[in-house]
Formats: structure tokens, C-alpha cells, sequence
């Protein structure tokens, strides 16, 4: 590959099956209570707004990883081998990742994201502040399945990688969307991928940890209602997959701590009984009925660190901030 990689390289591996869409959705809609998965959330909008949510005052998890990222850089960057092929997960704007590129050194960047329209604008840029490191975009959904795709694996190689360690970056506490069990499953496919890879790889994850409703709910349930704006933005994304006719200004916003469950959940709640229809048939939600879009689980230290090692990763170190509100964790293949 030349040394001036000049232009991103765009992989299309995630193809939405509009019948499958169409029928996760309808069974969705027609259980008790209501859901919608949350990959719904992440059109280019969605995605846009997140990012706004992210910047907000009550939104802690971002800046308070950020700021570990930079208190304790010089200490990660020992524990992570240089020049390793760095493969970021739900990369977004691929804001966090690029500031890992000075003391890391990538040999490689892989930005994975479903939302592949954002991810292109996103990385395009990138490549021009950063012109020698080879990128691919690749628009994957990996919460169903995470692995490099047969033209992923020729791109390293053409980029030199193929045999380089391979550093599987998680930020933003985003294992948070899976329940224990589904975590456990993506972190030994996690595994898997950095185990194909040179020596030295692992995986570097955000991980947000158990904390009091007080801080949880408002960094789900902002003053400004930009989050509000995010989960009602999900009803339009169904109307185009469904064929549905919410309306989103007939639901509100609800964010809530479930403490057994050691989750924040996201619902869209009926303001009044309303009638929601699609080709086909229709469901009647009563005012104050719930459609659950998302959970956020927090983790304990303890607890995460068992769970990295049952998915197969060795030892793992982890660092965080002083009010110990968040925990960045390395965890390496062997």
C-alpha cells in the first residue's frame, strides 16, 4: 500500500433484511410491554444526536472517560503493544479513536459502525488529518455478530496488518446495551478477533459502574431534551422500516434506574390512548403504556473483571477517575 493512504477505504457488510427488520419489529410492537430494539435509535440522525448528548453537562460518561484516557494515558499506552491494528467498535464520529493515534501508533484503523452514511462523513475527514495511517470503514452490525469479513482480512493485508496485534476499542460504557449474558457473548467474540491477530492484542473498553439514580437518570433525562428528541426520533425510523404512522410528539420520554436489574431503561410512553396501525393490523396503546427502547447496565469493577474473564481475556488492569464513576479496563488476549 502507498505510504499516503490519501483515502478511506468503505466496506459494506451489514445489509438490512427489510422482511426480517419488518418482522422483528411487528413482534416487538406486539409484546407485553412493547419494544423496539435499539439499533433503531442510529440513523444519521440518531446518530447526530447522540453525539449532541454527549456533550451535554449531565451526560458524564464521555468526559469522565475522556478525562481517564488522559490522566492515565502514559500507563495504558505501556500496557497496550505499539502498532497494533486498532479496531473501533460504534466508532460514530471516530472522535475517541483518533485520540489514541498519537500514543498508541496504529499500524491500522478499522472504524465499525451500523450507521455506515455517518461513518463515511466521519472518516473521510479523519484521512485527511491523518493521511499515512491506512483506515477502512466498515458498516457492520456487530451486535448480532462481530468478526472481519473475508474483504476486511484482504484490506490488512494489503495495508501490511495482517499479522499485526490487534487492539478491539469499546468506548463509552456502549457493553452497557447488552444484558449480562449478551455481553458475555460479544466480549469472547471480542476475544476471538484480537486472538486472530499478531501477539499482544486485547481489548481496551469503557465500562460505566454502578452509581446512585441521582447521577444515572439525569444523564438519561436532560434538561434540554436532546435524549428525549433521540428516543422519539426512534418512532420515525420504525414508520420508514414499518410502515407505521406514530406520531412523535403523542410520546414521552422516560428514563428510569432499575436497581435489581443494575440498569438505566429508556421507554417511550403513550401521552393518551392512541391507536398505532401498519399494513396489516394495528395495536391499541392505552395513555401511560410503555415501549421499551433501550437499557443501559452498569457494572461494579469486580463484577466486569470476572466477566472479561470468563469471555477468555487474561489478567486485566483498569483505571478510573476520582469519583470513581467510570472504569476503563485492559484486558489482554492471553
Amino acid at each position: 500500500m502507498s505510504s499516503d493512504a490519501s483515502q478511506p477505504h468503505f466496506l459494506q457488510s451489514h445489509q438490512e433484511d427489510p422482511l426480517a427488520a419488518r418482522a422483528d419489529l411487528l413482534a416487538g410492537l406486539q409484546q407485553s410491554p412493547a419494544r423496539v430494539e435499539p439499533k433503531f435509535l442510529y440513523d444519521a440522525l440518531g446518530s447526530r444526536l447522540f453525539d449532541a448528548i454527549t456533550e451535554l453537562a449531565e451526560y458524564y460518561p464521555t468526559r469522565t472517560e475522556a478525562s481517564i484516557l488522559a490522566q492515565h494515558g502514559a500507563e495504558i499506552s505501556r500496557a497496550v503493544v505499539p502498532g497494533s491494528v486498532l479496531i473501533d467498535l460504534g466508532a460514530g464520529s471516530c472522535a475517541k479513536a483518533a485520540r489514541l493515534f498519537a500514543p498508541l501508533h496504529p499500524t491500522a484503523y478499522v472504524a465499525i459502525d451500523i450507521s455506515v452514511d455517518y461513518l463515511r462523513d466521519s472518516l473521510s475527514a479523519l484521512q485527511q488529518r491523518h493521511p499515512q495511517l491506512p483506515m477502512l470503514g466498515l458498516g457492520l452490525d456487530f451486535s448480532t455478530q462481530l468478526a472481519l469479513p473475508d474483504a476486511a482480512q484482504r484490506w490488512l493485508a494489503s495495508a501490511d496488518a495482517a499479522q499485526a496485534p490487534r487492539t478491539v476499542f469499546y468506548p463509552g460504557s456502549s457493553i452497557g446495551n447488552f444484558s449480562p449474558a449478551q455481553a458475555l457473548t460479544l466480549l469472547r467474540q471480542a476475544h476471538a478477533l484480537c486472538a486472530a491477530g499478531g501477539a499482544g492484542g486485547g481489548l481496551l473498553i469503557g465500562v460505566d459502574r454502578v452509581k446512585s439514580a441521582a447521577v444515572l437518570e439525569p444523564a438519561y433525562d436532560d434538561a434540554l431534551g436532546v435524549t428525549a428528541a433521540f428516543n422519539r426520533n426512534l418512532l420515525l425510523n420504525v414508520n420508514r422500516a414499518l410502515g407505521t404512522n406514530f406520531a412523535p410528539v403523542a410520546w414521552d420520554h422516560v428514563a428510569l434506574f432499575n436497581a435489581a436489574e443494575s440498569r438505566i431503561e429508556m421507554h417511550l410512553q403513550a401521552r393518551r390512548e392512541q391507536t398505532v396501525g401498519w399494513p396489516g393490523g394495528e395495536r391499541v396503546f392505552a395513555a401511560g403504556e410503555r415501549i421499551h427502547t433501550e437499557c443501559s447496565y452498569k457494572w461494579t469493577p469486580e463484577a466486569f473483571e470476572a466477566l472479561l474473564g470468563e469471555a477468555g481475556f487474561g489478567s486485566a488492569q483498569h483505571w478510573t477517575d476520582a469519583q470513581g464513576w467510570f472504569s476503563v479496563f485492559w484486558a489482554p488476549t492471553t
